[in-house]
């Protein structure tokens, strides 16, 4: 089943402009498949790189105008897939964009280690940045019904959302690829990165942080359980951040003292690679972690939304030390609050009291499967 990506159609927007397209996602999300359909449109325009191939990688390594100017000559669109696996690409991309006029470079990365932290230079003022995800919810409104998407929601919060699961038929075969994605693939990037123990201690780390989403993680907790050290705890983390399996949820703080600000809570990306980690894809009915699913499900789903529509707030979770809490908190350039409170069985949700009184010009929403799909898909 072919699935519309909303990026494919940003991305084609912004072809014609002197810039760099950096497209950031997990492996296996779809960037190849995206690229190369834009690269299929435009034919004659494109030079396609695989930065993975050590061909592409020791011809971009000869930092010279000429050399570049050789590679691309006639072409108007340059991409470079994986790019991160090319040594120094940010010297490189800004070589090329700043002296070959009239071309666009489109680069897809499953880490952000090198493309701009490592470049001599940060690509300031001549980079525009996107980030792939697996599957949202409102990629799927023009190939889905309500009623589709009512009864395929179960399945999502078990299997998650990436590309590859809607080809395969059958239960078992979605738990293999998402088994085998968690062991082959997601943890590649860092394990070319130095100063890594293996792969062992990552995926260990991983199923800790899969079994507390949705709570507050304790980074010296981690480390005992796993015998290392605090810092190499919290680098790990950033690492697992950077290749886009994870991200932080800090606490939101600005006007109580009970308010929890120095907290984080860390969610996965897609709740079927969490799934994985902890090897249990049994139906809702059955779990105790519906809940959990629930929650990351939904966080997960409005970043995408928001971050497809150009929308980028900050995010936060909020809570007290008396226990009031809420899932989540969206901050805006304005400093303007939008908040969430998730909750699986409908029912009436309110917003908590000291919250209410501590802000009381933010908007309140309690997210239920009645209205979950009015704050992920555009109406």
């Amino acid at each position: 089943m072919d699935i519309p990506r909303i990026l494919e159609q940003t991305l084609d927007k912004q072809l014609g402009k002197q810039k760099v397209i950096m497209l950031y996602g997990t492996r296996r999300v779809g960037k190849t498949t995206l690229i190369q359909n834009i690269a299929e449109r435009h034919k004659d325009n494109v030079l396609l790189l695989q930065g993975e191939d050590m061909q592409v990688a020791a011809i971009l390594q000869q930092r010279t105008i000429a050399n570049y100017q050789r590679l691309t000559r006639n072409k108007k669109i340059i991409i470079i897939d994986e790019a991160q696996a090319v040594p120094a690409i940010g010297q490189v991309l800004k070589l090329m964009i700043d002296n070959i006029k009239g071309i666009t470079i489109i680069v897809t990365g499953s880490s952000s280690f090198d493309l701009v932290t490592a470049a001599g230079e940060p690509l300031v003022g001549r980079q525009l940045v996107y980030q792939l995800y697996p599957i949202a919810q409102v990629e799927l409104t023009e190939i889905e019904d309500l009623l589709t998407t009512t009864s395929n929601l179960e399945q999502r919060l078990i299997y998650g959302s990436y590309p590859e699961l809607w080809h395969l038929p059958t239960i078992e075969e979605k738990e293999t690829y998402l088994k085998s994605l968690v062991s082959s693939y997601l943890l590649k990037d860092i394990l070319m990165y130095e100063n890594v123990k293996g792969a062992d201690i990552l995926y260990r780390l991983l199923q800790l942080l899969a079994f507390q989403i949705g709570s507050e993680v304790s980074t010296i907790e981690l480390g005992n359980t796993l015998q290392l050290s605090k810092n190499t705890v919290d680098r790990y983390l950033d690492l697992l951040a950077k290749v886009f399996i994870i991200y932080p949820l800090p606490g939101y703080s600005n006007n109580l003292r009970k308010e929890v600000s120095k907290s984080k809570k860390w969610f996965f990306y897609d709740n079927g690679i969490r799934n994985a980690l902890i090897n249990n894809f049994s139906p809702l009915q059955t779990r105790n972690d519906v809940g959990q699913l629930w929650e990351q499900y939904f966080l997960s789903e409005r970043m995408k939304f928001n971050s497809y529509r150009g929308y980028h707030p900050q995010y936060y979770f909020w809570r007290t030390y008396d226990q009031q809490e809420l899932d989540l908190i969206e901050v805006n350039n304005r400093q303007e609050l939008t908040a969430f409170e998730c909750k699986w069985k409908a029912g009436k949700i309110r917003i908590p009291t000291a919250f209410g009184k501590a802000y009381p010009h933010a908007i309140f929403n309690g997210i239920t499967q009645l209205n979950y799909l009015d704050f992920i898909t555009f109406t």
